[in-house]
């Protein structure tokens, strides 16, 4: 382990070939604080974890709700690039359905630049019927429209002149001046809590995460990996991770000196959080997002921790946890949502400083 950084935290050594990985997750949702004090807050903690040695900052894409006040990532990400050294940057996930492949590409190049080589592209349809209708996309035909975009992103990124026929996207003799630092380009990553999403994953060679109840993430987890061995392997491989793919669980974590004092600071924090993640939904009339993805377990924090999907306690519990589930899901990478909802800026980074030294070592060799 390396000395302290000037955030006080302890900069872990993470060069180890093969082991598990962690990262962090993000909506960077209301947080009870104004605007420009929680993108501050955030940029804080972000740079916190950069130099705690964490693999990757994901952010979501949202909009039209309270869960996410960064709901165009590209442009958080780019102030991010430039205030982080050595951890890696992305999405999870932009939303191929609300833009355009060559606005896109564009994007993808200008920030794998900006942050060096270290940009991961994390793609997806949106989940939500009621952001996609906003924006005039039909729910109905997203699914074939992202995957429509998410191949004409791809033939942009790979040649400096492109022709694309699709049936919703066409271009001709489209110039690219623009080239990605990253050759051929950026990984790309996919998150689904569903069978389809997750084949689909496997059968693009994608990097991957699940979300939900462990039994769930175990699902899905397989799913991704029977669809990915066919394939015969990641497009892009990341030797860092085990077995060459990153293969991810989305997990709330909170480390206290206690279990109780890991309670104090998670249950108000997510239950905050979760009145942002329910909000448009509710507007529209559902109980909760989960009732309309028929996704149990994402409700209060009592389900949460019944669920696997809250982790918190103390570093022995926390490592605890973790492990367990590892073994049993059959994940390589940790991606923790570890400062939420109307969290402290002082308790997430404690939260974080007693997981860098306490835990991360500890389970780098799963």
């Amino acid at each position: 382990m390396a000395g302290k950084s000037k955030t006080g935290l302890a900069a872990v050594e993470t060069d180890t070939r093969g082991s598990m990985k962690v990262g962090l997750f993000d909506h960077i949702a209301d947080g009870s604080r104004p605007l420009a004090t929680l993108y501050d807050d955030r940029l804080t903690f972000f740079k916190a974890a950069d130099e705690a040695g964490l693999y990757c900052v994901h952010l979501a894409e949202h909009h039209c709700s309270p869960v996410n006040m960064a709901p165009v990532p590209g442009v958080f990400l780019g102030a991010l690039a430039r205030e982080t050294k050595q951890i890696h940057i992305g999405t999870l996930v932009y939303l191929l359905t609300l833009i355009s492949p060559l606005r896109m590409a564009e994007e993808i190049c200008m920030l794998d630049h900006l942050s060096r080589g270290r940009f991961e592209v994390g793609v997806g349809r949106g989940i939500s019927p009621y952001e996609l209708s906003y924006h005039k996309v039909s729910p109905e035909t997203s699914r074939e429209v992202f995957i429509d975009a998410y191949h004409c992103v791809r033939e942009a990124l790979l040649n400096e002149t492109f022709t694309y026929n699709g049936k919703h996207f066409q271009y001709n003799d489209v110039p690219m001046p623009l080239r990605p630092l990253t050759l051929p380009h950026p990984a790309f990553w996919y998150g689904s809590s569903n069978a389809t999403g997750s084949t689909f994953a496997g059968e693009q060679g994608m990097h991957f995460t699940a979300n939900g109840p462990s039994d769930l993430v175990k699902a899905n987890i397989r799913t991704f990996r029977e669809a990915l061995a066919k394939r015969g392997g990641a497009m892009q491989p990341k030797p860092e991770f085990r077995g060459g793919c990153a293969v991810g669980a989305l997990r709330y974590v909170v480390v206290g000196d206690t279990d109780a004092e890991a309670e104090r600071i998670a249950r108000p924090a997510v239950e905050h959080h979760l009145r942002s993640l329910h909000w448009l939904w509710r507007k529209h009339g559902h109980k909760d997002f989960a009732d309309r993805l028929r996704i149990p377990g994402q409700v209060g924090y009592e389900d949460l921790v019944a669920g696997g999907v809250m982790i918190a306690g103390s570093p022995s519990t926390v490592r605890e946890k973790i492990e367990a589930q590892s073994v049993d899901l059959d994940f390589n990478y940790l991606v923790g949502y570890m400062l939420f909802g109307d969290m402290a800026l002082p308790d997430a980074l404690r939260s974080l400083r007693l997981f860098s030294t306490e835990v991360m070592l500890k389970i780098a060799a799963l």
